[in-house]
């Protein structure tokens, strides 16, 4: 993201000290706090503990930012913003005192335009009305033409030959062109405007971290187009109104894992996530990425992407579940550069990837009970199978563990759920047993 989150007005002061009191009772009472993570592994509460205390800092960041530049100390929230032009009017209307309703009235609109524009941070307005808005709020701009996308953002232009021709095979096959794209020079230039335009908006922080994998990807337009692509889908999907995010609502993830024995659980789950404010976004990866799973912010919303990279059901479920700890664990530490995540390899990287590797893996299999199953060293499918039965998650979970910390990627190959995935989310993309 280029800008951080901010508040708007008192109406979201007011619900964000709400918040604050709410989790300040959850962090200082033991019962409170118990009956937010009532059912949960105890590792996992731990992680959550520290997630609120996380939100709660931000949240108070937030309110000492607004409440200051209400008060006439506006540089503060000024430099919050970084630069973003639309973040910039906002911080402008706040610190001279006008609401929104106030400044719609100098302006002859209705306050819900002023609303609207606010809420995408003037994205979506006219260079004319811009300018109107900027002379009301008495804003000057400084232009810095020396500055291009490439100094600001890392973005380069020379893409080689040879990945924008992955790209464009890419998109013709997942429909990401319009109708109206058919030769190949009409189809580059789309692709270019496309991952400019996300440029512009979210900038390529996510590019400066790959997960498992600590490699600077900032000029990867494999990967650009492709988390360009997933924002596309992502603010259709926000458009089309979903919950805010509760960082003091987990109880779901129990009930997100239980989805592990449905047939069709991968397609429930995705109604579940957005009915916790959390879109999830099924995109393959192009030709050439090595990328299981991703997680980071559009517009303050969390989005998980997976690319179903390896179809099997033990797989589905931990990229998920990490991507997923991603959000709950880094809401506030993290999210907004994103994560990119590979899970080719077993080695870690850093401590943020350690973590949600530990969340995720005690929300399937919780550690304590896996340490005093005999399933660890079974050779035999029966006593795997019984103990998947009684933590209530798929068997193949439970084999695709067994076979990671045996290293034997030979054992109990057929017990987790080979081509059981893709079909649900791609079903004309056929079926391959990477």
């Amino acid at each position: 993201m280029i800008a951080d989150s901010i508040i708007y007005n008192d109406r979201q002061a007011n619900e964000a000290k709400a918040a604050i009191q709410e989790i300040d009772l959850a962090l200082s009472s033991r019962e409170t706090l118990e009956r937010i993570v009532e059912g949960l592994p105890i590792q996992a509460v731990e992680g959550v503990n520290r997630a609120l205390q996380s939100e709660r800092n931000k949240l108070k960041e937030l309110v000492t930012l607004y409440e200051g530049a209400k008060a006439g100390a506006a540089h503060e929230l000024l430099a919050h913003v970084q630069g973003d032009m639309g973040s910039l009017l906002i911080a402008a209307r706040i610190s001279k005192g006008l609401t929104q309703r106030e400044l719609a009235h100098q302006l002859g609109l209705r306050e819900q335009a002023v609303q609207r524009y606010e809420a995408d941070r003037y994205r979506s307005i006219s260079l004319s009305n811009f300018q109107k808005f900027a002379s009301v709020l008495g804003v000057r701009w400084k232009f810095d033409v020396e500055q291009t996308l490439r100094e600001r953002f890392g973005l380069k232009y020379d893409v080689s030959p040879g990945e924008m021709k992955k790209i464009i095979k890419h998109a013709r096959s997942h429909n990401w062109l319009n109708k109206n794209t058919v030769s190949e020079e009409s189809a580059v230039s789309q692709i270019r405007k496309t991952v400019a335009d996300h440029v512009v908006r979210h900038g390529t922080p996510s590019l400066l971290r790959t997960g498992l994998n600590v490699i600077d990807h900032s000029e990867d337009w494999l990967l650009l187009s492709w988390k360009a692509q997933v924002t596309l889908r992502s603010e259709k999907k926000i458009a089309e109104g979903l919950p805010k995010y509760n960082p003091l609502n987990v109880k779901w993830l129990l009930d997100l894992v239980k989805l592990s024995r449905e047939p069709d659980g991968p397609k429930q789950a995705e109604e579940l996530l957005r009915q916790h404010g959390i879109v999830l976004v099924i995109e393959p990866q192009i030709e050439g990425m090595k990328v299981d799973g991703a997680a980071f912010l559009v517009d303050d919303v969390p989005v998980v992407a997976l690319t179903l990279r390896i179809d099997t059901i033990d797989n589905f479920w931990f990229s998920l579940l990490h991507e997923v700890a991603h959000v709950v664990l880094h809401y506030r530490v993290g999210l907004s550069s994103g994560f990119f995540d590979e899970f080719g390899e077993l080695r870690s990287v850093d401590e943020l990837e350690d973590e949600a590797n530990r969340f995720a893996g005690n929300l399937l299999i919780p550690e304590e009970r896996w340490k005093r199953s005999p399933a660890r060293i079974s050779k035999n499918a029966d006593p795997i199978e019984a103990f998947a039965r009684s933590i209530g998650v798929h068997p193949a979970i439970v084999f695709g563990r067994v076979r990671m910390e045996r290293n034997n990627y030979a054992l109990f190959s057929n017990k987790i759920g080979r081509g059981s995935i893709r079909r649900q989310f791609l079903p004309d993309k056929g079926v391959d047993h990477d």
